[in-house]
């Protein structure tokens, strides 16, 4: 593993950031965690999914009314992942430890692998964000170029253009190929991490298998293979392509930075917390309807700065955070609307795609 750390020595903007932010959950008498607002998007999009999942058992539809339903089904399961896992994973879904490691099982539900994910996106995409050799997430193959020191291939050209194609088939290659790689491993990109105990070996194919059975066995039993197929492959083309955008509209974007780790040991010449604010956008963060249907994804800077306070409370604290920004003269990235943040991105890919 490459060997990296941050100068953290004066700390001073993240203490100063921290204190405006305890200072208003103090003043509201606010709880950190999640509140109803949440709990209601739990009881409205589960029960959604599932409806919506015995009604495509059922095969009482036509095709067009098939592949509506297959689509929203992977729509809804990207809000459970957005909203619920999400929270809970961080652990700010509620205050209570058991009711954050139940819910965030949601992840198994939705056929990856909750203490893996909490290894890949808590501890290394949190910590060594944009950060080549260490960020997972911008260690996509060979096909993606995605920051100037990976290795350039002339295919990487049309890169802005198939790359859609490749975020479409993203939870595929991850819950069928990526989660045994690295159970079998032990290792994401450039990261080792603990064996897993007992528990954990068996929820993890415990889990495979209930997949395997309700998303595979059961729905060929009940619809003959051809219609499962189909419906099982629009569902992970819906549901990767909305996941990856959403999460590269966060990092993958003009206004951001990027690093190296490299072989030899490293400093980054600033706190995290300003490394964090530099690698990181938010987008439509006016937008109601989006900030609520991607948890507060939309809300990236206020996340990274803080992952273990629930997304219920980005929108409050982003006005913070940039006023924090401003008096301590680092950007803010913020692109008003989602359809500048994912040109944006668009841009960054062909540029990457030149030699």
């Amino acid at each position: 593993m490459a060997k990296l750390t941050f100068d953290n020595s004066d700390n001073v903007f993240f203490q100063s950031l921290k204190r405006s932010v305890d200072s208003y959950f103090r003043s509201k008498n606010l709880k950190k965690t999640g509140n109803w607002k949440l709990y209601l998007k739990t009881w409205i999009f589960i029960p959604v999914a599932l409806g919506l999942y015995i009604y495509l058992l059922s095969g009482h539809y036509n095709a067009e009314a098939g592949i509506l339903a297959a689509v929203f089904l992977g729509l809804i399961l990207v809000c459970i992942a957005f909203n619920v896992m999400h929270d809970a994973c961080h652990g700010s879904y509620s205050g209570k430890a058991w009711i954050n490691n139940v819910m965030g099982l949601t992840m198994n539900g939705l056929g990856s692998n909750a203490f893996i994910w909490k290894i890949k996106h808590n501890i290394i995409h949190h910590t060594f964000t944009n950060i080549d050799g260490l960020d997972d997430d911008i260690a996509n193959g060979p096909l993606l170029r995605q920051c100037t020191t990976q290795k350039w291939m002339p295919l990487h050209r049309f890169q802005f253009l198939y790359m859609f194609v490749l975020y479409s088939v993203s939870t595929l290659s991850w819950m069928l190929r990526t989660d045994f790689k690295w159970y079998f491993t032990r290792k994401i990109n450039n990261t080792r991490f603990k064996k897993l105990d007992p528990g954990q070996h068996v929820l993890f194919w415990v889990s495979k298998l209930l997949y395997a059975f309700f998303y595979i066995a059961l729905p060929i039993y009940f619809l003959g293979w051809q219609p499962w197929l189909t419906g099982f492959l629009i569902l992970h083309f819906t549901m990767g392509l909305t996941l990856t955008i959403v999460f590269q509209l966060a990092h993958m974007v003009e206004k951001t930075t990027f690093a190296v780790a490299g072989e030899e040991p490293k400093v980054i010449d600033s706190e995290w917390a300003i490394h964090e604010v530099k690698t990181t956008a938010n987008f439509a963060t006016g937008n109601r309807i989006i900030s609520w249907l991607v948890g507060g994804l939309n809300f990236q800077i206020e996340h990274h700065l803080f992952p273990h306070i629930s997304h219920v409370h980005y929108f409050a604290l982003s006005k913070i955070v940039r006023k924090q920004c401003e008096l301590f003269g680092l950007p803010y990235n913020c692109y008003p609307f989602a359809w500048q943040a994912l040109y944006s991105h668009i841009r960054l890919m062909k540029r990457l795609g030149n030699k």
